[in-house]
């Protein structure tokens, strides 16, 4: 990646208006299988964890050759200054408890409008290259949203992807998967965090450009729920077959990516083992999240039929 410096902001790169579906939400919430049921919808571009971009200095997660020689061609057309790569970004901007660390007020300040440039020119970049109506940047990261709600030459839409707290607690609590566990009560204090920026972030973004989406109700209804985000951001893209939906070469996302395809049915949800604590603690959520607006809506007949 080319080298300017901080105080010479690049100019955009050029091309259309870049749209950007950006799914918004805890970690571990379905937003990788969410990302890549969008990506195979016509004209739809799964792109992954953005957020890794910097992180990474544009070097995607996994090394097969259609993914590398893909994100290198977008990293070289994509300015981005030295100090921009690595985590002093992320964990300046991005991350969550980035508010509470005083000591990186001075670095927020000093990256943010570099940071917001650097990641309009992704998203031309990746709009070139694809041709694709829309980009799906699945970063999750709240205040990564509100970041880029701030760059004013790209049309962005969020979508705040919910999970059941009781299956994200027990997916965080897993000890038989290469990624990182929490405990019980760490995994409730993140999702009360998340969820007050969350929320704070989506009810500032115009309602026309945001959407409330359960995971629950996307896996029992994923073409109705694709069919609800997809009519909202006003495109009429065809919806896949969902028994075989390629993973494509998003540049980061959870292990599911490792295979080259992955079906997706109207089915219920595994059942987890229950949580006193977590009922307890996320309840005031449970009640604040049912009134947000607007919401996809799976059809009454999938509705009745879940219930049962």
């Amino acid at each position: 990646m080319a080298e300017p410096a901080l105080d010479d902001a690049p100019t955009p790169v050029g091309g259309d208006r870049p749209r950007v579906i950006y799914v918004m939400g805890a970690g571990r919430s379905g937003s990788t299988i969410f990302g890549i049921a969008m990506g195979n919808c016509a004209g739809v571009f799964y792109a992954g964890e953005l957020d890794a971009w910097l992180v990474r200095a544009g070097e995607p997660q996994l090394d097969d050759e259609e993914r590398v020689r893909f994100w290198r061609a977008v990293r070289d057309e994509v300015e981005v200054a030295d100090a921009l790569v690595g985590r002093e970004a992320q964990r300046s901007l991005e991350r969550s408890v980035a508010p509470f660390r005083i000591y990186k007020w001075r670095a927020r300040r000093r990256l943010r409008l570099p940071y917001r440039r650097a990641a309009e020119d992704l998203y031309r970049a990746i709009g070139r290259a694809t041709g694709a109506a829309l980009i799906v940047d699945t970063s999750h990261y709240p205040l990564r949203a509100r970041e880029l709600q701030r760059v004013p030459d790209i049309d962005l839409f969020l979508v705040y992807l919910v999970r059941d707290p009781q299956s994200v607690v027990a997916s965080f609590n897993r000890q038989d998967v290469a990624q990182y566990a929490k405990s019980t009560l760490t995994t409730n204090v993140y999702l009360w965090l998340t969820h007050l920026l969350s929320v704070f972030v989506f009810l500032k973004h115009p309602r026309e450009r945001r959407l409330f989406v359960r995971y629950e109700d996307f896996v029992a209804d994923p073409g109705g729920m694709l069919r609800s985000v997809l009519d909202h951001v006003g495109e009429s893209a065809s919806l896949p077959d969902f028994s075989r939906l390629q993973t494509g070469i998003p540049f980061q996302g959870n292990r599911v990516m490792r295979s080259d395809t992955v079906a997706l049915g109207a089915e219920r949800a595994p059942a987890v083992r229950r949580s006193r604590i977590t009922a307890l603690l996320q309840l005031p959520w449970t009640l604040v999240l049912a009134r947000l607006r607007p919401r996809a809506v799976m059809p009454t007949s999938i509705v009745h039929a879940v219930r049962q």
